[in-house]
């Protein structure tokens, strides 16, 4: 894949998780596709990638299921 920050044909798609909020507003969403660029170190998300993410926070609860996490403060 071209990296679109340096032009280079080493650009790969990974999976990654990401939270989004914070308490009681919290939301993770799993395997969302992050490209990342092995010549030029960057990562990034393409605009499609940026939209879903969007509209997946806007209909939360349509998609969402509840799972128990644990959580801690770092201390």
């Amino acid at each position: 894949m071209i990296c679109d920050i340096c032009g280079k044909d080493q650009g790969a798609v990974k999976l990654v998780t990401r939270s989004f909020g914070k308490k009681t507003n919290l939301l993770i969403i799993e395997d969302i596709p992050v490209v990342s660029c092995a010549a030029c170190g960057e990562s990034y998300m393409t605009a499609e990638t940026l939209h879903e993410i969007e509209r997946i926070k806007m209909h939360r609860h349509s998609f969402a299921v509840k799972r128990p996490v644990e959580v801690t403060v770092f201390a």
